[in-house]
């Protein structure tokens, strides 16, 4: 079940003929427009949902389910993230029930794709890393840190490491399959999936947002955006390589990394803004074009970070190798240097572009 948090493919998904956008209103964006985007978007659900079920909802091997199952996030997501940045103006106990059930069903449904994608990345990256594509004259390379990488021993712990990952990450991805299985069998889904029918049809505004002005509320999400942003250490995302995130992540310590929790933030923050200009400006706007940029280098900067935990993750087994626990260690340092350059392609895209402005 393929995740794309903040896809870059996905600019134009959801969109509606019939919303009307802040400009083909004539004025400033009102309820009508909050109104017709969530029902959008809850078509958008149902479609996906009946196009799930028709396809037999594996989720293995085919390819109209894999898509049946993004579409279904997307949905979620963006009604859940429009209902939590104009929730002033929806019935407070309906939104406060649904959008954290819309979180539970597109985490589930994300968890599977999350696996794979980490192990294709990472079985990559070992690829690449301890490939044999390198002169006579070149038997090293430098990696994130400025140390060089002994090929000979990395490409003797590389088979085994790839194979250790993909036990670990295939294992976890068959659990997240048959939880995703389960959770759309559930009468908690069957829950979610009768308020989303309901919510197609009928949006449940408060009485005041018949002539209430969508913008303040959108550009609240904006600043909240900003001020995270902000707060983010950007002159330390423009060095090289950060010695401090490597050193934790080989620790014994298996929790996430302290340094990452704020971009994460950011990535969630930015994708709130982005629904909330497509409710504005709708799908298509110059926007969310520059939005999608800087969300894709945050998408990335996610991947490798969860990439370097589950090398790192990898490398704690017990009584492993240590030409196997070499290459984890080199594949970490790989995977948190592309941490860095992510940091960086989303500096450099936030100055240039001037998103806040957005």
């Amino acid at each position: 079940m393929a995740q794309q948090h903040l896809d870059p493919t996905d600019s134009t998904a959801g969109s509606s003929p019939e919303l009307p956008t802040a400009l083909e209103q004539g004025g400033a964006p009102t309820a009508d427009a909050l109104a017709c985007y969530l029902r959008g978007q809850a078509t958008e659900f149902l479609r996906a949902l009946r196009l799930h079920r028709e396809t037999g909802g594996s989720g293995h091997g085919t390819e109209e389910s894999v898509d049946a199952a993004r579409a279904l996030r997307r949905s979620a997501r963006r009604i859940s993230g429009s209902v939590h940045t104009f929730r002033p103006l929806l019935e407070e106990a309906w939104s406060a029930e649904l959008c954290p059930e819309l979180a539970w069903l597109s985490g589930t449904l994300a968890r599977e794709h999350a696996c794979q994608a980490c192990l294709e990345r990472l079985l990559l990256a070992l690829h690449r890393l301890s490939g044999t594509a390198v002169l006579p004259a070149q038997p090293t390379e430098e990696v994130p840190g400025g140390r060089a990488v002994d090929r000979g021993n990395l490409t003797v712990g590389a088979a085994k490491a790839g194979a250790l990952l993909e036990r670990q990450l295939t294992l976890a991805r068959t659990r997240a399959h048959s939880t995703a299985l389960q959770a759309l069998g559930s009468a908690r889904f069957h829950a979610v999936a009768d308020k989303v029918a309901v919510l197609a049809s009928d949006v449940p505004l408060t009485p005041a947002a018949a002539t209430a002005d969508l913008t303040p509320l959108a550009a609240a999400a904006r600043e909240r955006l900003t001020d995270a942003v902000a707060a983010l250490p950007l002159v330390t995302a423009g060095s090289p390589y950060n010695a401090e995130a490597l050193v934790h992540g080989l620790s014994p310590d298996p929790s996430p990394h302290p340094q990452d929790a704020p971009w994460h933030q950011v990535r969630l923050l930015l994708r709130l803004h982005r629904y909330a200009r497509e409710v504005l400006d709708g799908a298509d706007s110059p926007v969310i074009a520059r939005l999608l940029a800087a969300g894709q280098a945050l998408d990335r900067h996610r991947d490798a970070s969860e990439a370097a935990a589950a090398a790192a993750s990898a490398a704690r087994t017990p009584r492993i190798a240590p030409a196997t626990a070499y290459a984890l260690g080199v594949l970490h340092a790989d995977q948190r240097h592309e941490v860095e350059a992510a940091r960086f392609a989303f500096q450099q895209s936030w100055l240039k572009q001037a998103v806040g402005a957005g």
